[in-house]
């Protein structure tokens, strides 16, 4: 697709960033409503939204760089890239890290309960990974999905094709599709700068389609924000849930199929004629972290005696 949805001279709107507006809003009106119906006050929620914003994308943000350097600095690149958010790189990791110390400042500042508020985040979250992994798809770099001979497998259009006709070209522009620059038929390791140096072809498939496997667990997470909240009143129950549950989930259906590899190639198979499943990646290492500290907070969740939290509240 065409990354930009709108050009206004210097300016540039892009689909990523909006998509995840979008989301978050939704998700946001879903949190009011929740905080409402636990007695929360829901005006703390959109006083803070500013500065969850900021956190989110400054969390964000330096989580991508220093993971993926190689993403953000290489010829002719300076210091100041690695604060260009707008030109893509964002880690969802990051992003919630972000928002977990700036509701932590809040919190502190106001005297409320953190947890309580990060449980009243979920929707958004879930929805926010929704709209992000859809700007991911208009990006077209982003995640990119290794080479697979499995029939589920997608061949991104060339440049320019004229996909979607008129309608096409009035959404997404005339430069469709340029966003995606392709893949080496040698393997998901191989850069594209070196890949024709070695003797390997650019190609624009067939690979796994992450972009949208992404989509996926946002989708799934919904029900799962939906029961967490009918099934629990404790704060940090709903939140640690979508942390524990975001980790796996992804994990097992985006994480093995994304040109993501470690510096050590630990895959099933890889290139034009593999299946395109890796065994591990960097996402999936911190993943597996969380979900054991999110096992270990619902333990000790579940092991409180708060009497002012209700285990199976009343819809």
């Amino acid at each position: 697709m065409d990354p930009i949805l709108v050009q206004i001279g210097p300016i540039a709107i892009r689909w990523y960033g909006v998509l995840i507006a979008l989301g978050v809003v939704a998700g946001g009106a879903w949190g009011v409503r929740e905080a409402r119906r636990r007695g929360l006050d829901p005006d703390a929620l959109l006083d803070m939204a500013p500065w969850l914003v900021l956190g989110a994308l400054v969390g964000a943000r330096l989580v991508f760089v220093a993971t993926s350097p190689g993403a953000v600095f290489g010829p002719g690149s300076t210091p100041l890239d690695a604060l260009a958010i707008w030109k893509g790189g964002a880690s969802i990791h990051g992003g919630v890290l972000g928002v977990v110390v700036a509701t932590w400042l809040y919190a502190r500042a106001k005297r409320l309960n953190m947890w309580a508020y990060l449980d009243l985040m979920t929707p958004a979250g879930a929805i926010g990974i929704i709209g992000g992994r859809l700007g991911n798809i208009m990006n077209g770099s982003d995640t990119t999905g290794r080479l697979t001979r499995w029939p589920i497998g997608v061949t991104w259009p060339e440049p320019g094709q004229d996909t979607f006709g008129a309608f096409g070209r009035v959404v997404f522009g005339d430069d469709l599709w340029s966003g995606y620059r392709g893949i080496c038929n040698l393997g998901a390791d191989v850069a594209l700068a070196q890949c024709t140096q070695l003797g390997g072809d650019i190609v624009r498939g067939p690979v796994h389609f992450t972009q949208f496997y992404g989509v996926l667990v946002g989708v799934l997470l919904i029900p799962i924000v939906w029961w967490a909240f009918r099934r629990s009143m404790r704060p940090g129950f709903a939140f640690w849930h979508f942390v524990l549950w975001y980790s796996v989930i992804r994990s097992v259906i985006e994480e093995p199929f994304r040109d993501n590899p470690l510096p050590v190639r630990l895959f099933v198979s890889d290139g034009i004629d593999g299946v395109g499943v890796g065994l591990f990646t960097l996402t999936q290492i911190v993943s597996l972290a969380l979900a054991i500290l999110a096992i270990a907070m619902l333990a000790r969740i579940a092991g409180s005696r708060d009497p002012s939290a209700l285990d199976r509240p009343q819809s």
